[in-house]
């Protein structure tokens, strides 16, 4: 499941799991987020050492001037707490390349 980060709190516990997280930052008036949201919404299937989540850059001003966004949608890559990777715009093949050369480079095995 996706869940919508919207305080500073929020997402600093988001960034102390260990494995790769991946922040949407979005907006609802945009397109191209729109479009990407429904395949976004499957990878926490597809992905389970991953977590996934969403910030709605209006509800949430401040995570987004944070992070420095200013594109919608952005994907922040983070691992440990630290940025890995961002991508800026609705890059699907971009961002299932980064998530699956993270699974194969840190994937537990099952």
């Amino acid at each position: 499941m996706v869940q919508i980060l919207k305080t500073k709190g929020e997402f600093d516990t988001a960034l102390e799991y260990e494995g790769l997280v991946v922040v949407d930052f979005f907006a609802t008036w945009c397109g191209p987020c729109k479009a990407i949201a429904p395949t976004y919404e499957t990878f926490p299937e597809k992905y389970p050492d991953a977590r996934f989540y969403k910030v709605d850059v209006d509800e949430s001003k401040s995570l987004a001037q944070l992070n420095n966004i200013t594109a919608m949608p952005t994907f922040v890559f983070f691992r440990n707490g630290e940025e890995v990777d961002r991508v800026r715009g609705a890059d699907l093949h971009r961002i299932i390349k980064i998530l699956e050369e993270d699974k194969k480079n840190h994937g537990k095995k099952h």
